[in-house]
């Protein structure tokens, strides 16, 4: 593997996966480290993914950001509101049904929530981009939502900008979920996760049987459960997938996680 340097950072997270209703929304949370305001913008993805063959895609994705309780911004339709800045970003959402907001964020905890407007179901793209690299960084994105089978799985991407590498632990949870009071938790989900041109760089199910298992125990991310998954990924600058299914095609409610721990 590249020696780590502890230089490289996460640029741009996001996860794609089931709309459904009450718990079944999906939910997107990132953390800003740092000591001062980040610019970001958050995207709520659908039409534009049955573009790219994703079937059952979220026609019209309502997205929310809230810090811990508080509702900050909501949009549906990215031109209705924020357009100009939305279009200085460089990344405007390509489908004007699609939602987006922009906001500097003071470090902390954050919650993105994408829902369909009007009650409507799919799949959809939670994403969060670092506009301003100089301040702060993006430390991780946790994003929970159904997971089915085929297009339904919950996939969660990621991309490290460099010179040098990233440290990450990313992990799959499910039976954990229910002590927070979630039903239809995913009982035993299995993870993956793929490089740019789609090669299996690792895979896991059951993180305690992973030959980082200690490694990962020693940043503190040891999932709550033996039946959830976990891997250690020190990265060269790229893109990466991850993917979470259930063991034996099962189907649930999951999360993934994806943390830099430099």
């Amino acid at each position: 593997p590249p020696t780590p340097t502890g230089n490289g950072r996460l640029v741009q997270i996001s996860t794609r996966g089931s709309v459904g209703t009450g718990d079944d929304v999906l939910i997107g949370g990132f953390i800003i480290e740092g000591t001062a305001a980040k610019k970001v913008i958050v995207r709520a993805i659908g039409p534009s993914l049955g573009e790219h063959g994703v079937s059952g895609a979220l026609a019209d994705p309502v997205l929310e950001l809230h810090s811990t309780s508080t509702l900050l911004q909501t949009n549906d339709n990215w031109r209705d509101t924020q357009e100009q800045e939305i279009l200085d970003s460089s990344v405007p959402p390509a489908n004007d049904m699609e939602s987006a907001i922009v906001a500097d964020l003071v470090p902390g905890n954050y919650t993105a929530i994408v829902s369909g407007a009007a009650g409507a179901t799919g799949v959809a793209l939670v994403e969060v981009y670092d506009l301003d690299p100089t301040n702060g960084k993006l430390a991780n994105i946790s994003t929970r939502a159904h997971i089915g089978v085929g297009d339904d799985v919950l996939i969660g991407g990621f991309i490290i900008t460099g010179p040098q590498t990233q440290k990450n632990v990313i992990r799959a949870l499910g039976p954990s979920l229910d002590t927070n009071g979630v039903t239809g938790v995913l009982a035993n989900p299995t993870l993956e996760v793929y490089n740019s041109n789609g090669a299996l760089l690792h895979t896991n199910d059951d993180y305690s049987t992973d030959h980082d298992s200690s490694v990962i125990g020693s940043y503190g991310l040891r999932p709550p459960s033996l039946l959830e998954s976990a891997i250690y990924l020190d990265a060269a600058p790229g893109n990466f997938t991850a993917i979470v299914r259930g063991f034996e095609g099962a189907t649930g409610v999951g999360l993934v996680e994806i943390y830099g721990v430099d």
